[in-house]
């Protein structure tokens, strides 16, 4: 877990949504998705917010969230524009396979958009999702983010072809780990998944999937594309984007994807 964040800790995370319009197009599908499904009094608990770009879209509509990271720069982040904020927000250095500090039944949504990916065995995953699913009420929602394992190669061949290679290809089609100490190791410790693994997940844990989309899609693949559009030319985009996000193929080919599951 160092390793990871030690990654982040390097990495400027506040500027991943604002670098250019390819990478907005994930916020702005999600935030829309948020919209429809959390009801207005809902209490959120956003478990990996990284620097806060979610826990304070949310926290401005009127929201009450909770945001903890177990990456202490991004908590720092958080505090820092919170004083910018006319509102309060509980934050914390946490890590999200031991929510402890927090009682059973405490949260209407539990956002789990960072850890699943990061976690490269399933004994963690577990012990993630058994930790959000104990801190959220009966009916409450889970929404867990996941990298498609079908979206990888495509996005590394656009970066070089020297990752074109059976080992691993073998990696992300079979159990989907990459470690950092991995010859071909592009990133971090890292999981990637598909979206008929991430369903069969949440059924194993009773929830019921209500929905699952890419945040993304296929932006990230033609990110060049996209960053020569018009402003109204992008709008358009992210219109079509939406309206396709929770096509089978696009949740395959996506660099994000969210599924989001009803405790029973």
């Amino acid at each position: 877990m160092n390793h990871i964040v030690e990654s982040y800790e390097n990495c400027k995370e506040e500027d991943r949504f604002t670098t250019d319009c390819a990478r907005k197009v994930e916020f702005i599908t999600t935030v829309r998705v948020f919209d429809e499904l959390i009801g207005k009094k809902a209490r959120i608990l956003d478990c990996a917010a990284g620097t806060g770009a979610y826990a304070f879209y949310l926290a401005d509509q009127g929201y009450q969230v909770t945001a903890t990271d177990i990456t202490p720069r991004h908590v720092d982040y958080m505090n820092e524009v919170l004083k910018t904020k006319p509102y309060e927000m509980k934050t914390g250095v946490m890590d999200a396979t031991d929510l402890s500090y927090f009682p059973e039944d405490s949260f209407d949504v539990v956002l789990n958009m960072g850890p699943m990916y990061h976690l490269i065995n399933l004994d963690a995953r577990e012990k993630c999702m058994k930790e959000c699913l104990r801190v959220l009420k009966k009916g409450g929602l889970l929404v867990t983010a996941y990298i498609s394992k079908y979206f990888i190669f495509p996005y590394l061949i656009n970066q070089s072809q020297t990752y074109l290679n059976t080992d691993l290809g073998e990696k992300f089609l079979g159990n989907g780990v990459l470690q950092h100490e991995d010859r071909d190791c592009f990133w971090t410790d890292s999981y990637y998944s598909s979206a008929e693994e991430m369903e069969q997940f949440y059924q194993e844990h009773q929830l019921i999937v209500v929905d699952h989309f890419a945040q993304d899609g296929i932006s990230t693949l033609i990110r060049k594309n996209i960053n020569e559009c018009s402003e109204s030319q992008f709008q358009k985009w992210c219109e079509y984007h939406y309206q396709t996000c929770r096509e089978k193929s696009i949740l395959g080919t996506s660099n994000h994807v969210i599924i989001v599951g009803r405790k029973e």
